[in-house]
């Protein structure tokens, strides 16, 4: 890293920057640099660059002068490192640049470009504070309650960065996600805890004028019983038990007694004394059976003298209202196995309800943050639980409540790992066991890590490299790696995108949404195929078998395979193998109508060299249809003509045509048309290659370790959702390394992800 690079970009790290570069290492170091960059590259950038990047040229190359210079423009650099790797640079009319100096090249640039002091405490990276993404928190809820949140697949959809859904930088949480975190935590602790359904409720209103009885006394309001009479409510109860009749009456009052009324329900009648003139409220409990019941409201001592005093009954408002009598034990029939893995200990006669309650939401709490949880949290749980059984709330409920308080906590919505600084030498600090722990089940699962994963942690052994590697090798075989399979690979090679291709079903018959789901789980049962096994990773791409079933198999017009269940197939004696020639690959990559050649080599850039295209240039207009004439690879060439565009599809278009053979569903044919297909290529470096079989040898050849580099990348940005920069070089170098000492197996790839620095330190954002 050079002295000269902005000092503003380090402020939240001067003293760290200071010391690293006081000492004379890095002033060797850069001095090293410059000194290479001038007797070495220099002579070559002069010889095969600068002719066409001169100082007054669009993209300018030679006023980079110094090898810090080269560090300040990156970008740039890193552009100019992918044009040598595809041979793209210098062009065809430029000075002829041999395969060992373009290596030689490649290797320099990168060098002084991509400097980092991979001896001297090499920047580990931060991520940014990750949201679970729908995938994971539906997979955390599963195994933490045992719930399957189905309605998680309708949260908003997650962005996606760097290829990914998981990346830190571009997981929000918007207002709406939230008010859904709400809803769900409330739905899955009601789901994950049973509790006996509430009481049944029965209440009825009624007006004086519709009683039984009513219209002898004028059927109006107030009901104004003058003399002794009656009326009656009429009710058909669904429940027996207690009920309570609320009467709202007064009443005028004379002689030298209140108005008094007899309610009779059956039993023995109850007489109420109404001493008042206004309405007031007179309650009156009583047991009803289930069924027709009628409630006898009759006013009892009427009294009139005249002149003198008329004692008369005022009824204005009856209500009857009643609550079902339930046992409160639980049925154990209706228990389901989330609640008793939760509630693993209930009040009793040796735990009291506090107790119970404090173990419970600590060890809850504990899983769900992925970390133990401090006395702090669960007193607050244990606090919010006690409110609930204050309210009349059982210990079921109390639970369910408090855990609902758990699943919209921070801690649990996201992947919190404390800040921490460097050594005072520098070093990038360690995360902590639990947050380890943490990365590796998202990683491998898309889910929180097991019980075993956090007592590795718990107990310290979680970095001892025998038991990683043992755990590890189990987690990959564990049916929760599907997870890892569905998300990593389906976003690599883009075949999530398979759900939204519409293939012409005139042109391409055949093709239907059964055939595209197929497609999909070949590939998948592929890749996790390799993976389970154990395989070079290479093996993704010149495999000589995958797994088919009898309706995918007859669509690739592969016989001997019999049934719906998916087997592995041998290709040997047919054109396909490896990724290349998977149907859902090469039919995402394809128009509606026809193949594309230039998504297919764009494909091919993108994700198994990692070398994507430069940006096409500004202001360059599309050529019009009626301008191209003749076969798909006529009109391309055609295109390629036009010096703006030629730069690209040199890059892109052999890689594609490399792949005609297969139509835009991913069905081998030997013909467009009536035209015979030509599926020859040249890469710009001279690299000549014919069809996909050549093209699949080629890239799982001497292209090998471009291929592996290109993995190792796209799996560490999804292991630790981040992109990569520049000073993650040394971490993707080591990964490669090691994976090259175990003849590249695809658990040694994971494993030497897992043991990275930037998957277990934290360092900090340049």
């Amino acid at each position: 890293m050079s002295l000269r690079r902005p000092f503003s970009t380090f402020l939240p790290h001067v003293t760290l920057i200071l010391l690293v570069f006081a000492t004379p290492p890095c002033r060797a170091d850069s001095a090293t640099r410059e000194v290479n960059f001038r007797t070495h590259l220099l002579p070559l950038l002069r010889t095969y660059c600068y002719d066409c990047h001169d100082s007054g040229s669009e993209i300018d190359l030679a006023s980079d002068d110094r090898a810090a210079s080269l560090q300040n423009n990156r970008t740039r650099w890193t552009q100019a490192i992918a044009h040598l790797r595809l041979g793209t640079m210098p062009p065809e009319d430029g000075p002829e640049l041999d395969s060992e100096t373009r290596q030689r090249m490649v290797r320099m640039i990168d060098a002084v470009a991509n400097a980092v002091d991979c001896v001297q405490n090499p920047n580990a990276g931060r991520v940014a504070l990750r949201r679970l993404n729908r995938d994971e928190y539906r997979n955390t809820i599963g195994d933490l309650t045992g719930v399957d949140y189905t309605p998680a697949a309708d949260f908003p959809g997650d962005d996606v960065g760097y290829g990914f859904d998981n990346i830190g930088d571009v997981l929000s949480l918007p207002p709406l996600l939230m008010e859904k975190y709400v809803d769900a935590a409330l739905q899955i602790a009601g789901e994950a805890i049973y509790t006996p359904p509430p009481p049944e409720l029965y209440e009825i209103e009624r007006g004086p004028a519709s009683l039984v009885g009513a219209e002898k006394f004028g059927s109006r309001v107030p009901l104004i019983l003058a003399s002794q009479g009656s009326v009656s409510l009429e009710v058909t109860l669904p429940f027996g038990g207690m009920y309570q009749l609320t009467l709202v009456a007064g009443g005028d009052q004379g002689g030298d007694e209140p108005v008094k009324a007899e309610i009779d329900w059956g039993r023995r009648p109850t007489v109420i004394e109404i001493p008042y003139h206004e309405p007031q409220e007179f309650k009156i409990p009583m047991r009803l059976g289930t069924g027709k019941r009628t409630i006898k409201i009759s006013f009892i001592n009427d009294y009139y003298q005249k002149n003198v005093a008329d004692r008369n009954f005022h009824l204005h408002h009856v209500k009857l209202a009643g609550t079902e009598s339930r046992s409160v034990s639980i049925d154990a029939s209706k228990i389901p196995p989330s609640h008793r893995k939760i509630l693993f200990v209930t009040p009793s006669k040796d735990v009291t309800v506090d107790q119970a309650t404090r173990a419970v939401l600590s060890r809850f709490a504990s899983r769900a943050f992925r970390r133990p949880a401090s006395d702090w949290e669960v007193d607050r749980l244990s606090a919010l639980a006690a409110q609930v059984r204050d309210a009349d709330g059982s210990f079921e409920e109390s639970i369910q409540v408090a855990i609902g308080a758990v699943l919209v906590s921070p801690s649990f919505l996201f992947k919190v790992e404390r800040p921490q600084s460097p050594g005072p030498d520098g070093s990038m600090p360690l995360i902590t066991d639990y947050e380890l722990a943490t990365r590796i089940s998202y990683f491998l699962w898309s889910s929180m890590p097991d019980d075993e994963l956090l007592m590795m942690a718990h107990r310290g052994t979680i970095r001892d490299p025998n038991v990683l590697l043992r755990k590890i090798a189990s987690m990959i075989q564990d049916r929760r790696a599907n997870q890892f399979v569905e998300n990593f690979a389906a976003q690599w090679l883009q075949i999530r995108n398979l759900e939204n291709v519409d293939p012409d079903t005139k042109v391409y018959r055949g093709f239907n949404d059964q055939i595209r789901k197929l497609m999909m789980r070949e590939t998948l049962t592929f890749f996790a195929a390799v993976m389970r096994e154990n395989l070079p990773v290479t093996t993704l791409l010149d495999a000589d078998f995958t797994y088919l079933n009898q309706p995918l198999a007859e669509f690739y017009g592969i016989a001997g395979v019999a049934g719906d269940g998916f087997r592995k197939v041998s290709l040997a004696g047919t054109p396909r193998g490896g990724l290349l020639t998977h149907a859902s690959v090469l039919t995402v990559t394809s128009n509606p109508t026809r193949t594309s050649p230039v998504k297919r080599g764009k494909w091919v850039l993108d994700n198994l060299l990692n070398t994507p295209p430069p940006p096409a240039p500004p202001n360059v207009p599309e050529l019009q249809r009626d301008e191209l004439v003749g076969t798909l690879r006529e009109r391309m060439e055609q295109h390629r003509q036009n010096p703006a565009c030629a730069t690209c599809h040199n890059m892109m278009d052999p890689l594609g045509f490399a792949l005609e053979n297969f139509d835009a569903v991913g069905r081998w044919r030997t013909k467009e048309g009536r035209d015979p297909i030509d599926a020859s290529g040249v890469f710009p470096d001279g690299t000549t290659f014919d069809g996909a079989d050549d093209l699949r040898r080629l890239l799982a050849g001497s292209r090998k370790e471009q291929f592996v580099r290109c993995l190792a990348e796209k799996l560490l940005i999804y292991a630790i959702g981040r992109g990569t920069e520049f000073y993650d070089k040394c971490a993707i170098d080591t990964i490669v390394s090691e994976c090259r000492k175990h003849d590249d197996r695809f658990a040694y790839l994971i494993a030497a992800i897992i043991q990275s620095d930037p998957f277990q330190k934290q360092g900090f954002r340049e």
